[in-house]
């Protein structure tokens, strides 16, 4: 298997036909200047597979009587019928050639690779150039045909690279794919088909050998003969097999999904003739619809450029340039380990970015980026599932995972754990002595500490991959009524936020395998054994919030002195910002706004009011664009808010207006609960929406308008997910009634679905 023999069974081919092709003319009196025969599609190509029908066009110069070029046609054809061979011909002048090829597309591209077999060379030689001509002159009428069947036929036959029983010619990245490059390149398009010849000649050698042991002209390669393929092939199993046909097929989608967008960024360029280059991150740009690096920026100094350009890449819902992937892959220095947390808070902020994360995902992980960040990466990549709940290989399937988690991050409290975890839940697989939950904690214990998660984030993120299995074996497997069944899982899953991660957990894997695997009657069963779970661990109660922050006796002195008082204190390009000040309504909006108009992107912060004083402590990164603030800049910038001389809603209003230029990724609509929590006699409000410029300012305002208190406030952003938990009283300390609770969640929300 193999060019040189698809070439000799070409050749073999063209022997015989030319044979059948001389004693049919002479039979029925036809003279070889009057008539020629071609070879089209793969068979012109001379990759002739051992199942491949012919293609043939029979040319003539339309002399003959219609009796005569029947009964020559007949002669020469039957021969082929009687023998069993698949044969797929047409009839044509050179007129009627081309009038074909400009109605459909498809006889197009085949008469692309038209090869002389016999007759007259003349008529072959003429339609090629006929072809070829009229191939780069109707481009713009021809391409958006070709796009439009590759997307049916892509829909139709799904992906190669991570299908576990695959069409090794019509998926994508299968064998059309290659040919539909081929006549896109020839339109004069840039197509990097130096990237296709290894994928090519693999595909095209393991279809060779799924006909020789199969007996058929099938190309879809079935679990049944993978085995029998490999053999064949001198393969060390099935598996090793599909590693190779995944990392292909991979290469060739990599290369369509560049072309198609370079044609659509070309189109852009000539609709809107001045280059539109805009900043959107330290180092990064948005030209043409796609992010780039910054022209002369120093990539070798900085090393979180990569994740940093792939985070803004998924958020705005554009590809990450060629350019940048390959720039990063060569010059972009190792992380450092642990991880900044800006780095791992751009991870986050990837993965969140759902379905538009999978293209930048795949780009970083074409040019080896993904492995050189999280090295146990490379043992999953390609990797398949010999198993038929799969529908994918073991990376696509962890992908397809984080996908549906990111439209879970609204039901749990910490999204980030979720999003990770989701990604790396099988990182263990592959490893036939080890069971892969067992073996991939092992993995995620050290992961999580290079990521950078704290001690006990890292044992949330173990025990989600170790359990990821759990409630849905239970649910199925255990009578629920069974006390001992609740106990059970409770001894494995140690809090309530660690089982609602663990819920989202197992519906986004199950959701990711597919119907087999996950059902309207398995979610059910699983969220009842969840229910009875928390239950258990809570008493019939919520998920307890975060405490409010701690007041050191220093802080507490340095209050009663009623004065605005700023700190700030800078460690690897992060800033925690200490703020005490008189309390007044609106503080926190006030401060949150400064901070929003200053560029300060808002990692964390608690604050708490006590005896008419505030404290605060946040801790604050900076945009691309803003400057490192100074105590003193930032103490006068508060002191003008508070006294009414800064317009901060007007600014907020212009900074979201240019926010929006940008409108990134569809997000669901923010989500709001208030409850009372009787430990602190204080109405929580919970905000969880997606991050953008004066979020908190938005929120505070909203509250404060409604006529209460904020007694403390916690304010968690993870990623892309901002998630504002509020202590408010009414101004005589207590909490809210239930029915004006209510009325404050619906009254922030609306307001947040206004902004």
């Amino acid at each position: 298997m193999g060019t040189r023999e698809r070439r000799d069974r070409s050749d073999k081919c063209d022997g015989e036909l030319s044979g059948l092709f001389i004693s049919a003319a002479k039979a029925h009196d036809v003279t070889l200047e009057r008539v020629a025969l071609a070879a089209v599609g793969g068979y012109g190509r001379g990759e002739l597979a051992p199942g491949s029908d012919l293609d043939l066009l029979l040319l003539h110069d339309g002399s003959l009587s219609e009796q005569n070029l029947s009964e020559f046609v007949n002669a020469l054809l039957y021969p082929l019928w009687n023998s069993g061979r698949a044969i797929d011909h047409s009839v044509r002048t050179r007129a009627q050639t081309r009038e074909t090829s400009h109605e459909d597309v498809k006889v197009a591209q085949g008469l692309l690779d038209i090869r002389y077999i016999c007759g007259a060379r003349t008529m072959v030689d003429a339609v090629g150039s006929d072809s070829l001509e009229d191939w780069r002159k109707n481009s713009k009428k021809n391409l958006p045909k070709v796009r439009a069947a590759l997307e049916e036929r892509h829909e139709r036959s799904g992906e190669l690279a991570f299908l576990l029983e695959p069409d090794l010619k019509e998926a994508r990245g299968g064998l059309r794919d290659i040919q539909a490059l081929r006549a896109i390149a020839l339109t004069g398009a840039d197509v990097a088909l130096d990237r296709l010849a290894s994928a090519g000649s693999i595909l095209a050698n393991v279809r060779d050998a799924l006909h020789e042991v199969s007996g058929k002209s099938r190309d879809q390669l079935l679990f049944t003969e993978q085995d029998k393929v490999a053999a064949l092939m001198e393969y060390v199993d099935a598996d090793a097999l599909m590693l190779d046909v995944a990392k292909a097929a991979r290469s060739v989608d990599y290369v369509m999904d560049m072309t198609l967008h370079k044609l659509d960024t070309k189109k852009e360029r000539s609709l809107f003739k001045r280059e539109s280059v805009e900043i959107v991150g330290k180092g990064i740009v948005s030209a043409h619809q796609e992010i780039s690096l910054a022209e002369g920026y120093e990539v070798a100094q900085d090393p979180l450029l990569g994740l940093r350009a792939a985070a803004t890449a998924a958020q705005l819902g554009l590809p990450l340039s060629v350019e940048a992937c390959t720039t990063l892959s060569e010059l972009s220095p190792d992380l450092p380990n642990p991880w900044p947390r800006q780095s791992r808070e751009d991870l986050v902020t990837l993965i969140g970015g759902g379905e538009f994360m999978v293209g930048v995902f795949e780009s970083l992980d074409q040019e080896g980026l993904i492995e050189k960040w999280i090295p146990e990466w490379g043992h999953v990549r390609f990797l398949p599932q010999r198993n038929v709940l799969h529908r994918h290989t073991v990376d696509r399937h962890m992908l397809e995972t984080a996908v549906r988690a990111a439209k879970l991050t609204r039901t749990v409290h910490r999204p980030d754990l979720l999003l990770v975890a989701a990604l790396l839940h099988d990182i263990g697989k592959g490893f036939p002595d080890r069971d892969h939950s067992d073996y991939g904690a092992e993995l995620m214990l050290n992961l999580g500490k290079r990521l950078g998660f704290d001690a006990h984030d890292v044992e949330v993120l173990v025990h989600l991959v170790k359990n990821h299995l759990l409630l849905s074996t239970v649910a199925t497997r255990r009578d629920l009524d069974d006390p001992q069944t609740i106990e059970f899982v409770m001894q494995a899953v140690k809090s309530p936020e660690e089982l609602e991660l663990l819920h989202a957990l197992s519906i986004s894997d199950g959701e990711a395998t597919g119907r087999t695997a996950w059902s309207d009657w398995k979610a059910g069963l699983v969220a009842d054994l969840v229910r009875r779970c928390h239950s258990a661990m809570t008493g019939g109660e919520g998920i307890r919030p975060a405490e409010p922050i701690q007041l050191a006796a220093d802080q507490i002195e340095r209050l009663s002195t009623g004065n605005l008082s700023v700190a700030i204190e800078e460690r690897d390009g992060i800033f925690e910002i200490e703020i005490l000040s008189p309390d007044q309504v609106g503080l926190l909006a006030v401060v949150a706004g400064i901070f929003s108009i200053s560029r300060f992107n808002v990692r964390s912060a608690r604050t708490r009011t006590i005896d008419g004083a505030a404290a605060m402590k946040w801790i604050v990164s900076l945009d691309s664009n803003a400057e490192a603030p100074t105590t003193s800049q930032l103490n006068e910038l508060i002191r003008k808010a508070l006294a009414g001389e800064i317009d901060l809603a007007r600014k907020i209003d212009e900074r979201i207006s240019h926010y929006r230029k940008n409108p990134g990724i569809p997000v669901p609509p923010p989500v709001v609960t208030a409850t009372n929590d009787i430990a602190t006699n204080a109405t929580v409000v919970e905000v969880r929406m997606h991050d953008r410029p004066g979020v908190l300012y938005s929120v505070a305002r909203a509250i404060s308008r409604f006529g209460v208190d904020i007694r403390a406030a916690i304010v968690s952003t993870l990623g892309a997910e901002a998630i504002d938990t509020l202590y408010v009283t009414d101004f005589a300390g207590n909490a809210l009634s239930e029915e004006r609770a209510k009325l404050l969640a619906n009254q922030v929300e609306n307001f947040l679905l206004t902004q």
